[in-house]
């Protein structure tokens, strides 16, 4: 497989994952599955940067890849917390629901 078919393939497949998880963040209305759509987005711009870096031997683009994977990390962490306290306080994981924010 040449260089170009494969950065073809890498950009359909990062498009599509992107694509996808714009598909259920924008779709569906449960906090979890929107958090969960909002992770395969990050982990499309995961793909394309490593294939970047991969390309042109840029250990800057690989920085950016662990960068990109911690605030993911810290992201999934507060948001699963955020829907846990609102499912212990008798809410319901539904994002038509959030219609005022209280402290």
């Amino acid at each position: 497989m040449t260089a170009l078919n494969l950065t073809a393939v890498v950009w359909g497949v990062t498009g599509a994952l992107f694509f996808f998880g714009l598909a259920i963040v924008t779709l569906r209305r449960q906090l979890l599955a929107m958090l969960l759509g909002l992770e395969l987005m990050l982990a499309a711009v995961n793909v394309s940067l490593v294939h970047h870096a991969g390309i042109f031997n840029d250990a800057e683009a690989l920085a950016v890849v662990a960068l990109v994977i911690a605030v993911a990390a810290a992201e999934a962490v507060v948001g699963l917390s955020l829907i846990l306290r609102m499912r212990r306080g008798g809410r319901g994981a539904d994002a038509a629901l959030l219609t005022e924010l209280q402290g």
